[in-house]
């Protein structure tokens, strides 16, 4: 599934945006099972325009390569992830790079659990915008709120590489962030990033979980031997 927001109407683009905002994840309990849940997820791809973020989402979802995928406003794509007994589902929010939607991006980014900072390894600007975006990202969230993925994208150029790896490299391992090459043409690691985002946010959700450790016996606190005192009693007739 995969839409534009800017195509729709104005009310129903709206409608659109603070259902997705609303909350940050959503367990839902499967008909019929009683250890299967479900949770969606909120991810969105920030980046500046022609990093191929657009193409890394429609290799991911539709398992096919488009060479030129403008992006208005933003895109729309679902997906399904099943992991041990937990069904994901992502909601993939696809921004517009351009200068003219910077404003508005973060009411597409804003309750997020997910963040794919994606650069072109050939153009060394693209990677110091994505060092703006995680600016941002850590004015708006906690850093343990959102799954934060550095993704470098277009490695089939690797003749034209300006970002070295290293450098990318050292750079989200100073910050804290999970850190992949990718190839939307190619299909080098696109599942493999998502995979990464999806197996994080479940190790969070597991973690959030209470822990049900078999408690001790505890010793009675009525004492047997105790004479009985009246005046001890807490009701008196």
């Amino acid at each position: 599934m995969d839409r534009s927001l800017s195509s729709l109407p104005p009310p129903r683009r709206k409608a659109m945006l603070k259902k997705n905002m609303a909350s940050r994840r959503t367990p839902q309990q499967e008909a019929g099972s009683s250890t299967e849940q479900t949770y969606v997820y909120k991810v969105v791809l920030l980046g500046t325009t022609a990093v191929g973020k657009s193409s890394l989402a429609f290799r991911y979802v539709k398992n096919d390569f488009r060479e030129s995928m403008p992006t208005v406003g933003c895109s729309f794509f679902t997906q399904l992830v099943c992991l041990e007994t937990t069904t994901m589902k992502l909601e993939i929010w696809d921004t517009a790079g351009q200068e003219k939607y910077q404003s508005v991006c973060h009411l597409y980014y804003r309750g997020a659990n997910a963040a794919l900072l994606v650069y072109d390894i050939t153009q060394k600007a693209t990677f110091a915008r994505a060092k703006l975006w995680l600016r941002e990202l850590e004015r708006e969230f906690l850093h343990d709120e959102i799954v934060i993925v550095l993704v470098g994208n277009k490695t089939d150029l690797a003749a034209q590489r300006e970002v070295p790896l290293e450098e990318a490299e050292e750079f989200a391992k100073s910050k804290s962030l999970i850190f992949m090459e990718t190839s939307a043409k190619s299909n080098h690691r696109v599942t493999e990033v998502f995979m990464a985002v999806a197996c994080e946010l479940l190790k969070r959700e597991r973690q959030k979980e209470p822990t049900h450790q078999p408690q001790p016996w505890k010793k009675s606190c009525v004492d047997l031997q105790e004479p009985s005192n009246p005046a001890k009693r807490c009701c008196r007739s």
